[in-house]
């Protein structure tokens, strides 16, 4: 076990504790913005790309929010600041249509009546391979079976077949 360097404190910070959680609000409110522009796909469907992306966007940010201080009292801070917030928007969300759409965005529609809207794809970057097998998932084998597939808020994709 090694000791801690003379002057340094588990509890002590090295910054006021309203910094701590100034810089917690700031870069959680970036992220927050820079991954709704990166799309519901990269958010509803975590590939391994996107895996890697956000873990070394949790190590980028780090030094950010804790200014160097590694004490257990500003983890502490910035963990609850974090988790305050996260339950903030949460509510917000739940409260306010405006903020759904800011932070959800609106579920738009692939695919009507076997054909595809080849614009809502490319602008949200599925692919042609995602929403086919979206549509074998949902047991439809051609897009003349769909009446309707939407992308959803949360990424997945939702495939209405033709009434029989």
């Amino acid at each position: 076990m090694t000791a801690l360097p003379v002057g340094v404190s588990l509890w002590k910070l090295g910054q006021p504790w309203w910094e701590f959680a100034l810089r917690a609000v700031l870069v959680y409110g970036f992220l927050l913005v820079i991954l709704r522009l990166t799309g519901k796909r990269q958010v509803g469907q975590l590939s391994p790309f996107d895996l890697v992306l956000l873990l070394i966007l949790s190590n980028a940010v780090q030094n950010s929010m804790n200014a160097g201080d590694n004490t257990v009292a500003a983890g502490f801070i910035l963990a609850g600041t974090l988790v305050g917030l996260n339950s903030l928007v949460s509510w917000l969300t739940y409260r306010s249509k405006k903020v759904q759409r800011f932070v959800e965005g609106n579920p738009l529609v692939l695919v009507h009546n076997g054909k595809i809207l080849q614009s809502v794809l490319d602008s949200e970057e599925v692919t042609q391979h995602e929403l086919m097998a979206a549509l074998r998932a949902a047991g439809l084998s051609s897009l003349e079976e769909v009446h309707v597939a939407i992308l959803e808020t949360n990424g997945h994709i939702s495939v209405i077949p033709k009434p029989t």
